[in-house]
């Protein structure tokens, strides 16, 4: 754990965590996007945008203030976890960039992709049970057990932490949007319901934490902070976050998964209007 960040105030707001290995790794991700988009020329301007600004949100959300402090406010801490797994993943998977790398790729590489895709490890990583138990079964093991206490002992865990918020954000959020190949697709009515299932995780862990009668982040002892709320309260303010923060991220996500849902059976509606005009006539 490093220095202990000035009392926060909103003129903070504009202060930077910037890091070489995380700054790094984002602008090797966008480079690498772009290539692709590059050596793709139909590739849809819309799924690029998304990724940029996958990037840029990953970006906001771990170097600008909610870096400096997400070692130091649980309430912070819960924020960046939102941001990351709830914002930044999805736009991640509306950029379809196993699609991309199939499309761009050639040789080795694009069997690679193409094999893991379309292979048995593909099968179980990307089908939709898959994504629903990693989401399901990371919100509770990061914020209900000691794993959040090594994460804030440890800069390179917490930087794992990010990613894997972005991975099983990305391997759950990919059957929402159900536009990237992969196995077992779902109906765009099962997609809502997809979303419904996973709110009472959220809910169940923020209530825990929010109803919770001790700390249960004995590092945030260590800090030493004298400013802010205690720690029982920030643990509160945090829990109630994720309660009420991730479920209406999740109503929002499922405004447009309803949209796509009407838009499916208008089509399948009209498909079937014609095959039945089609059957009157030739029966005229």
């Amino acid at each position: 754990m490093g220095p202990l960040p000035p009392p926060f105030t909103w003129t903070h707001l504009w202060q930077w965590h910037l890091g070489w290995v995380p700054c790094l790794l984002l602008l090797g991700a966008l480079g690498c996007y772009l290539v692709g988009v590059a050596r793709t020329p139909s590739w849809s301007a819309a799924r690029t945008a998304s990724f940029v600004a996958g990037i840029v949100v990953t970006f906001l959300g771990t170097q600008s203030i909610l870096g400096v402090y997400d070692m130091v406010l649980f309430t912070d801490h819960m924020i960046q976890h939102l941001v990351l797994i709830m914002i930044a993943a999805p736009l991640f998977a509306a950029s379809a960039p196993l699609d991309l790398a199939s499309a761009s790729l050639r040789g080795a590489p694009r069997r690679w992709v193409d094999g893991f895709i379309d292979g048995p490890v593909g099968g179980v990583v990307l089908h939709p049970l898959f994504g629903f138990c990693a989401y399901a079964a990371f919100i509770p093991f990061v914020h209900l057990s000691g794993i959040m206490n090594l994460t804030m002992e440890h800069l390179w865990l917490h930087h794992l932490e990010q990613i894997a918020f972005l991975v099983v954000g990305y391997l759950f959020f990919r059957h929402v949007f159900g536009i990237e190949r992969g196995p077992q697709p779902l109906h765009p009515g099962l997609r809502l319901v997809f979303l419904m299932l996973a709110v009472p995780i959220d809910t169940i862990t923020g209530l825990a934490l929010d109803m919770t009668s001790h700390n249960p982040f004995p590092v945030y002892n260590e800090v030493h902070r004298t400013w802010g709320p205690s720690v029982l309260q920030d643990v509160h303010t945090g829990g109630a976050l994720m309660w009420i923060g991730g479920d209406l991220l999740m109503l929002l996500a499922m405004i447009p998964a309803a949209v796509l849902w009407v838009r499916y059976e208008d089509v399948k509606t009209k498909e079937l209007d014609a095959r039945l005009d089609a059957l009157r006539e030739a029966s005229a």
